[in-house]
């Protein structure tokens, strides 16, 4: 039995329930009942208005974002689902800094949920660089359900990930 490594850290009776869900070819379907309905946001440029709009709203005074995109390379380099870099560059006798924040391209056909979950994520990483008590209580002020919709976005990749295995 292979690990459930998006649910590596929740408890392990959470996790044997997955399985059985798993076992029963029945995650998949209660995902797609209780998250049906899926986003426009294809291109790199959809993107960046959608997280500068999300951004404008909830983080007016933050530094500006310089580059938001898709990437395809994400989640196999950096085992991660999405980035937020600050990329500092010498300009004359002063220092300028760009954000850049990068989306693993598997939420470009997520549900909708599930990629307002993962900016969210990135966007509070734009004030608050650890995982503390105030970078999630940042993310519950973008989105109430934060957490909620966590677990079911990591529930949708184990599920992604055990369809992939099942066609090799």
């Amino acid at each position: 039995m292979q690990p459930l490594k998006y649910l590596a850290g929740y408890p392990q009776h959470l996790q044997i329930q997955v399985r059985e869900l798993m076992d029963q070819d029945r995650l998949g379907p209660l995902l797609a009942g209780k998250y049906p309905e899926p986003h426009a946001v294809r291109s790199d440029g959809l993107l960046y208005d959608y997280v500068q709009a999300l951004k404008d709203r909830y983080l007016r005074k933050s530094a500006p974002l310089g580059k938001v995109l898709y990437d395809n390379r994400l989640q196999v380099l950096k085992q991660a689902l999405g980035t937020h870099t600050t990329i500092s560059r010498v300009q004359g006798n002063r220092l300028k800094a760009s954000r850049e924040i990068r989306i693993a391209s598997v939420f470009r056909d997520a549900p909708a949920a599930f990629l307002r979950v993962i900016v969210v994520h990135e966007l509070a990483h734009v004030k608050e660089s650890d995982h503390g008590k105030a970078f999630y209580q940042l993310c519950m002020h973008m989105e109430p359900d934060y957490h909620q919709l966590e677990f079911d976005m990591r529930l949708y990749l184990t599920h992604l990930g055990s369809v992939r295995v099942a066609r090799a």
